[in-house]
């Protein structure tokens, strides 16, 4: 999808936070956003404050289905029969925008005989939601003028996740809600600045402002003001090393602030992966339990040690300034690197880390206007191509980088691992409001343990009454790779048939249980969707 995949693979929001509020219709699909982006949630409970229609789609009962007019509760793993079946209603019903798809997109003709099949019928039988509610969010949508999509892990985290992504594009272009305020397709993203490692390049494939590594004029003009020769060869992806490191083609792995022994899937495949490899090197604030394997432990300095900048979910520039002092011999993030880079024979001449935002404006026009002088205060959002360009505060105005946005046909296809006799639920990990990530830490702050610090998994009432468990329970989780003993905690929240684990909790790690299994286009792991046993 080019230049709209551009975006949304990177994550980036099409639209802003702060136009949420002014939202006619919210659709929240695989985000518990009032406990993993508290911010946009309390923005989204103004929004329906102000009149605003919301349709929640997540298989778990989450605190904004409270505040929702619709919630459908889909089975895991089932969000394009989901997509489909409402774009197809939307069709039927004549809802989509004739205008914006003759004059803005293509495709349009091939990409709805592929919608023919996803009948509501056929989307109940397939998502377990009543046709009727997948009907009426099919109006809802199509009939509200300004309509936000708003999505996470739950969406991208699965062997299917870019149709995923690619059936909430075709929503946002078949109704024309691309390319204007208060709408688009706006996904959430995960950690502080994950939007900015991104933007500058800490992916496989491309280099700073997503420019492809293996397009020769995006080669050659890094080359040219780096003063160096690059590969045009993309690199691996992190599910795609951890193999790498067990058949022996990777020797040496650097990780820097990451900690995937409890953030990967199949705890014991990625411990097997960083224990082959020759040369492990960690740079992180904590002994994690990834620090605890390296060969080399490299001290850092927290977001409050250091200068810089940190770009969030809506593509915001915003200045990070050193309040304190690292302790012991912690040392600057970019001051690892550059000493790294010389005592290897390349010299970095940054003498500030503004110069590293300088450079930047060089080889990405979409940052060319953003300097510290002028996010003294406040922060601006890419793109920004000249010094007195205020920013983009949404996407596609007028078009898109392509030319047009191009429909992509997208069909169902079940997750890698569904249930069976011998593993009969469901499992799907997450987040919870307390914990951070991998609790590396929140899990060191008293006040938070005292509240939530255990592990847990949630269980319907039916399937705990069948099973014979009590609420608070200390259970057995198995799948195919493991088994770990955790507390019950009996719950309307998930669907019967489904367990939901926070992934916080190294003694009792979800990631012991989940499936290897990628999506074939972006090497994302299946962490919402494999099968497990619980016994009592």
């Amino acid at each position: 999808m080019a230049g709209l995949a551009n975006v949304f693979g990177s994550g980036a929001m099409s639209n802003s936070m702060l136009e949420i509020e002014n939202n006619n219709l919210m659709f929240v699909i695989g985000s518990n956003t009032t406990e993993t982006h508290p911010i946009v949630g309390l923005k989204m409970k103004k929004a329906v404050k102000r009149g605003a229609k919301l349709i929640v789609a997540d298989p778990r009962k989450i605190n904004l289905v409270k505040f929702a007019d619709l919630w459908l509760q889909q089975r895991p793993g089932t969000d394009v029969a989901l997509l489909n079946t409402i774009m197809h209603v939307i069709l039927r019903e004549g809802l989509e925008d004739k205008e914006f798809i003759k004059n803005y997109t293509e495709n349009f003709e091939n990409f709805r005989g592929s919608l023919a099949e996803f009948t509501p019928e056929i989307g109940e039988k397939i998502t377990g939601v009543p046709k009727e509610k997948i009907i009426k969010a099919a109006l809802m949508y199509g009939e509200a003028d300004k309509a936000g999509i708003y999505y996470t892990m739950g969406m991208t985290q699965h062997t299917h996740g870019t149709d995923n992504v690619y059936a909430v594009a075709n929503l946002a272009l078949m109704t024309g809600n691309l390319g204007k305020e208060s709408a688009g397709v706006n996904p959430l993203r995960g950690q502080n600045n994950v939007q900015g490692a991104s933007d500058m390049g800490c992916l496989p494939n491309v280099y700073p402002g997503y420019q492809k590594v293996d397009n020769l004029a995006s080669k050659e003009k890094f080359e040219k003001e780096w003063g160096a020769k690059l590969s045009d060869k993309p690199g691996l992806t992190v599910t795609e090393i951890t193999d790498a490191a067990i058949n022996g083609s990777i020797k040496a792995v650097y990780i820097m602030g990451e900690n995937p022994v409890l953030s990967d899937p199949d705890q014991s495949h990625t411990v097997k992966g960083l224990s082959s490899l020759d040369f492990l090197v960690v740079q992180d604030i904590f002994l994690t339990e990834t620090a605890e394997l390296a060969d080399v432990v490299l001290p850092a300095t927290c977001y409050a040690e250091k200068d810089g900048t940190f770009t969030n979910t809506e593509r915001r520039v915003q200045r990070v300034r050193k309040a304190v002092e690292p302790p012991g011999d912690a040392k600057e993030d970019s001051w690892i690197i550059t000493e790294l880079s010389r005592r290897m024979g390349y010299e970095m001449t940054y003498h500030h880390i503004e110069d590293v935002a300088h450079e930047t404006g060089r080889v990405w026009p979409a940052f060319s206007g953003i300097t510290y002088n002028r996010i003294e205060k406040l922060g601006i959002q890419w793109p920004c191509p000249t010094k007195d360009h205020p920013g983009t505060s949404y996407l596609f105005k007028g078009g898109f980088p392509r030319g047009k946005g191009l429909f992509t046909s997208v069909n169902y296809k079940p997750s890698a691992e569904l249930p069976d006799v011998e593993y009969p639920f469901i499992l799907s990990t997450g987040r919870q409001l307390f914990q951070y990530h991998t609790g590396s830490m929140t899990r060191r702050t008293p006040a938070i343990e005292t509240i939530a610090g255990q592990a847990y998994v949630e269980i319907s009432p039916e399937d705990a009454e069948a099973l014979g468990i009590k609420d608070g329970q200390v259970i057995r989780v198995s799948s195919r790779r493991g088994s770990i003993e955790i507390a019950s905690k009996v719950s309307d929240r998930p669907l019967k048939g489904m367990v939901f684990i926070p992934f916080h909790f190294k003694e009792a790690a979800a990631n012991v249980l989940t499936n290897t299994a990628v999506d074939p286009v972006c090497k994302i792991p299946e962490l919402k969707v494999c099968a497990v046993r619980i016994e009592a």
